[in-house]
């Protein structure tokens, strides 16, 4: 447990997760955008846990950029889950990927902090609260649900 300076314990308060659409294709991406309304407060995206090996960070940069612009009025920010790969975080990084999930050990996850900082870029650690859209039939339909039912984006910036 942590410690406050003069040796008490302090409680720590867990981080609530952050809510998020797990998405896997330019369809669950355009279909995220879709569906969140004109205005609303930025929506969070995320790609499958170790996508950053699957689909690479070129094909992930690629697909972001078609959907926003399909989507210009769409404000959203994109996570590439690197699992606990950091050869694949640090390609990530250096192709230009500027949000990150790393899951591998702290001492690696400050390193490569440390280099997305120098690179305008941020590395995460935590899990999402996310809606998975893999299975779901009709991806604009389930994010429009989604969204609504769980009043995501609302108070979210």
């Amino acid at each position: 447990m942590p410690k406050r300076a003069g040796g008490t314990e302090t409680v720590s308060t867990p981080v609530p997760l952050r809510p998020a659409l797990v998405v896997h294709c330019l369809e669950h991406v355009e279909a995220a955008l879709a569906a969140a309304p004109d205005g609303a407060p930025r929506l969070t995206l995320v790609s499958a846990s170790g996508a950053g090996a699957s689909l690479g960070p070129l094909f992930w940069l690629a697909m972001l950029r078609q959907a926003a612009n399909a989507y210009p009025q769409a404000r959203f920010t994109a996570y590439l889950d690197c699992a606990d790969e950091a050869g694949t975080a640090l390609r990530a990084l250096r192709a230009g990927v500027q949000r990150i999930r790393f899951t591998g050990r702290p001492e690696v996850a400050e390193r490569l902090a440390a280099i997305a900082t120098q690179l305008g870029a941020e590395v995460v650690g935590e899990a999402f609260d996310g809606f998975d859209l893999l299975d779901q039939p009709d991806p604009f339909a389930a994010c429009r649900a989604w969204l609504w039912r769980k009043n995501t984006l609302y108070g979210q910036d």
